[in-house]
């Protein structure tokens, strides 16, 4: 007993006399090989960038320039990350919600009166085990095993779903009533705006309709005035009736799907316009773009649009400040065009957009690129508003660029909010 108990708390390896290395170097490196196999398949997050209102998760208000890693979750796994405006969601791998960072419209689903916290709290009031997470700029959203769909935060345009007459902040998740008896697959958060996709393939939308991003177009009221454009409960999108919608992104100001055929469909004046349709497309419903390859994955921005298509191949357009298209300037694309280097070699698998940055996994690495913070010159005192590229400083990247998060290491998921980004990781 005290032999073992000397091992443990032994720095420095043993020499026995007849040359070899001591038991106490043995055990402790049978500890070490044994916490490495155990670790081997477990998934964690890592995340990087802004750090106002502990929206990293790492029990402070500091920035972090390149990735660190957020423990908090008591020894269990994670099998999900969501990154919004200042707040970030995630979940765990037996199904339950934690949230951290800024809380000022409710959307960490707690249900006291915090104004925000710097490390993850169990979001209270999902009483079924969630599969999926998604965070909005100020709201957020969650689908359980069975496809209800809960939502929570701010509801100033009607973003949660929840009716007319629902409070314009909602501090803890509500099932969105209106969609009992309809499964959802999955869900996409916005500014002040949301979409679902149904298991029948059905795309609806509701919240905030300005600029078209609900796709439902502007309906004049019977004496012509122009109606509200808000919705305050999910609507089905009309013009997509007939295609089987598979996944569906929200942004800024506009929104996309996907249908099983790889289509890709946009709608929102300010996304269709810099696409050059033309004035005969009606920006506030879906247009197809016929310009791209078959596609598997959507991501929307503040003003710009990712897809990975079928093969793997990465396509953006749109607003390209800061770089954020990835394609090695910083002028406008007005249609899809190839995101090159390190993606000719290993395939994308998943997209995410920012406000003006973009982040994508290709042969489990993450690679960021686009705007690195406010003023492209690296902060020391903790304080920039930057970092979300992970390179170690807040300047801008116009290509893609690797994120070291370490050896032995697999990405499986990538998130990015406003200027923060996140990631699910697994030890190999």
């Amino acid at each position: 007993m005290s032999m073992t108990r000397c091992f443990v708390r032994g720095t420095k390896s043993t020499t026995l006399r007849n040359g070899n290395v001591g038991l106490g170097f043995l055990w402790r490196r049978w500890i070490s090989s044994s916490e490495e196999r155990s670790s081997r398949g477990k998934r964690f997050a890592a995340l990087w960038g802004n750090g106002d209102y502990g929206r990293l998760g790492l029990g402070s208000l500091d920035s972090q320039w390149r990735p660190a890693f957020c423990s908090s979750f008591g020894g269990e796994g994670l099998r999900g990350i969501a990154c919004g405006g200042a707040h970030t969601l995630f979940l765990t791998e037996t199904g339950c919600v934690y949230a951290t960072g800024l809380n000022d419209f409710g959307q960490l689903g707690i249900s006291d009166d915090k104004s925000y916290t710097t490390e993850p709290v169990k979001v209270s009031g999902l009483p079924k085990e969630i599969i999926k997470i998604y965070a909005g700029y100020h709201h957020s959203s969650a689908v359980t095993v069975d496809g209800e769909l809960y939502m929570w935060g701010k509801n100033s345009n009607g973003q949660l779903g929840l009716g007319k007459k629902a409070a314009k902040v909602v501090a803890v998740p509500n099932k969105v009533e209106s969609l009992t008896g309809v499964t959802i697959k999955m869900a996409a958060l916005g500014c002040e705006h949301s979409l679902a996709v149904t298991d029948k393939g059905e795309a609806l939308s509701w919240g905030g309709g300005g600029s078209g991003r609900l796709g439902h177009g502007h309906e004049p009221s019977m004496l012509g005035f122009l109606r509200s454009t808000s919705e305050y409960t999910p609507r089905l999108i009309k013009k997509l009736e007939g295609f089987k919608v598979k996944t569906v992104a929200a942004g800024l100001l506009h929104s996309a799907c996907i249908d099983e055929n790889g289509s890709v469909f946009i709608f929102g004046e300010r996304a269709v316009g810099k696409l050059g349709l033309g004035q005969t497309k009606n920006a506030t419903t879906p247009s197809m773009i016929s310009q791209l390859p078959l596609s598997e994955e959507v991501a929307c921005g503040g003003y710009h649009t990712c897809v990975v298509t079928s093969d793997g191949e990465l396509y953006t357009w749109g607003s390209n400040e800061n770089g954020c298209l990835g394609i090695g300037c910083t002028d406008v694309s007005h249609l899809p065009e190839r995101v090159q280097g390190p993606f000719l070699k290993h395939a994308v698998c998943q997209v995410s957009c920012g406000w003006k940055h973009t982040a994508a996994i290709s042969g489990g690495h993450v690679y960021a690129w686009g705007w690195g913070g406010s003023h492209g010159t690296f902060s020391e005192d903790g304080h920039s508003s930057g970092g979300q590229l992970g390179q170690g400083s807040d300047v801008d990247y116009i290509e893609p660029t690797w994120v070291n998060l370490g050896k032995n290491v697999k990405a499986l998921q990538v998130s990015c909010g406003f200027n923060h980004t996140g990631a699910i990781l697994e030890h190999t």
